[in-house]
């Protein structure tokens, strides 16, 4: 079969744009998997999880208390700037209710940062590989947010609640409380973390599109 060097060169051309556009693409999801990464730590020392709603109190007698709440700290307002808060996030203890979402958190932001780290493989290893063990890291990350965030309203019944919420606190009941922007911002973390790791997917097996067929029998 006789192939016209025309053609050759427009597959030559093709190929190498074809390699640019995917450079480019990589280096956009690498950018995006290290802010991600930051946003985590972000999502899980912030104590705004939930706060107190803006309530106008009339009366004589002493106002409620207002304040924020996270996975390691209440913070109450006070007469001072800074909130006074209560908990031990220099020791990275979670308070009692929150243990199970503030490992579930903590175990999320291991695997973003582990994908992280696996950036620094692609000088050494097939950049396929990278891309699709960057993908699974992410997509349990993913998984392991969105567990935290079903349990996190979930453990909402416990003394930490109902002294800044009010007795009519329960399951998926904030009382006097809502959800603030740290709570929003993990959620919004579940679908960053889909996003990527399809990102992901998809530019490894662009990358195995782009290997020689000498080479994918070689790893066969």
């Amino acid at each position: 079969m006789v192939v016209i060097p025309h053609t050759v060169e427009v597959a030559r051309l093709y190929q190498t744009e074809f390699v640019r556009s995917a450079r480019a693409v990589g280096l956009l999801w690498a950018v995006c998997t290290f802010c991600f990464a930051i946003i985590e730590v972000v999502i899980l020392v912030q104590p705004s999880w939930v706060g107190t709603r803006e309530i106008h109190y009339q009366g004589g007698g002493r106002p409620p208390q207002t304040g924020t709440l996270g996975l390691f700290e209440v913070c109450l307002e006070s007469d001072w700037p800074v909130p006074e808060c209560r908990g031990s996030l220099a020791t990275l203890t979670p308070l009692p209710a929150f243990q199970s979402p503030a490992v579930l958190v903590c175990v999320s932001l291991t695997m973003v940062w582990a994908s992280v780290g696996c950036l620094c493989l692609f000088r050494f290893c097939n950049a396929a590989t990278v891309y699709k063990i960057c993908a699974w890291l992410q997509l349990t990350a993913g998984f392991c947010l969105s567990l935290a965030c079903m349990l996190f309203p979930d453990s909402w019944e416990c003394d930490e609640m109902r002294a800044l919420c009010g007795e009519g606190v329960g399951s998926f009941s904030p009382g006097n409380c809502s959800v603030h922007w740290a709570f929003v911002l993990a959620i919004l973390g579940i679908l960053d973390a889909a996003i990527l790791a399809t990102l992901a997917f998809v530019l490894g097996n662009r990358q195995d599109a782009l290997l020689p067929h000498e080479i994918k029998e070689a790893y066969a």
